[in-house]
């Protein structure tokens, strides 16, 4: 059993960059993925970014490819997403996420842990 906490999602104006965290605590997994999806009002959650939390292998939507990193610190179990060049479009609930194995799915169904998400509004 894994719990996952984000935090860091705020306002910010178009071209501003924010980093969100997910604290992970639980029970420590052999291989694990890490996933950050968002999700707009009236819109199917989508997928942003994964990374195996070993071997630091990375997926990028094409929508923040250039723009957000996913990196991680493995003393504090935490997984962050550093948002940089944000725009209007991306305003949404961002959710942390978290599988057994190293695979970067992109699929929410895929993944077995979620946050509560945590709410980032970009102004024009």
């Amino acid at each position: 059993q894994v719990q996952l906490v984000e935090s860091g999602g705020g306002l910010v104006q178009a071209g501003g960059s924010l980093r969100l965290s997910c604290a992970a605590s639980g029970r420590t997994l052999s291989s694990v993925t890490m996933g950050w999806f968002r999700q707009a009002p009236g819109k199917e959650r989508e997928f942003v970014a994964a990374s195996s939390w070993r071997g630091g292998n990375t997926n990028y939507a094409d929508s923040v490819k250039g723009r957000f990193t996913i990196s991680r610190d493995n003393a504090k179990n935490t997984v962050y997403l550093q948002m940089n060049s944000l725009k209007p479009e991306d305003t949404a609930n961002y959710y942390c996420a978290a599988r057994g194995g190293s695979a970067l799915q992109i699929g929410p169904t895929e993944y077995d842990y979620w946050g509560q998400g945590t709410q980032v509004t970009v102004s024009s």
